[in-house]
This record gives structure tokens, sequence and C-alpha cells, in this order.
């Protein structure tokens, strides 16, 4: 399995971040072949957290893409910062 983090700084409006993910991005990286898993963390103090879990390789990187595309298009306002992202192979899991 792989997983790709994405850690969003200086978010404007979490309770709307949430709502616009939950209603849009949710369906897109479900679509994505070997989804696994999707979460959307709010850290508190305006850091937001995502975290995608795919089958393989190819489907984080292309989780990254879709995140990118998605914020560029329905979330700029919100998410000001480009986040960090992090992904690689998951080595232990439970």
């Amino acid at each position: 399995m792989y997983a790709a983090v994405r850690r969003y700084e200086g978010v404007t409006d979490p309770a709307e971040a949430a709502r616009l993910v939950n209603e849009g991005f949710v369906a897109l990286v479900r679509q994505v072949p070997g989804f696994v898993a999707y979460y959307w963390i709010d850290a508190g103090d305006g850091v937001m957290v995502s975290t995608s879990v795919f089958q393989d390789r190819a489907g984080a990187e292309e989780s990254i893409s879709r995140a990118a595309d998605f914020v560029r298009d329905n979330l700029a306002s919100l998410l000001p910062n480009p986040p960090q992202v992090m992904a690689g192979e998951v080595v232990a899991s439970a």
C-alpha cells in the first residue's frame, strides 16, 4: 500500500473547507483505481491534513494530482498556502 499526506497551513475557514471536501473531493478520490481510504483532519490553529491510502504508488500519485486540481478550482481562497506533500510506501499498519 501507498499513502499520500498533504498538510495545509493558514486555512481561513476550516468548517467550509471540510464541507467542500466532503461534498466534492471525496467522490473524486474514491474513483482513483486502488483506492483504500481517505481522511481529512482538522488539526486546529488553521492546519488541516489529508491522508489518502491506495493499493499502489500510481493511485497515491493520482490523488496528489487530483487534490492539487480540486484545491486550485474550489478551495484556493480557503487554503491560501501551498501544502506540504509527502508520499510513500506504507511499511506498517494496524
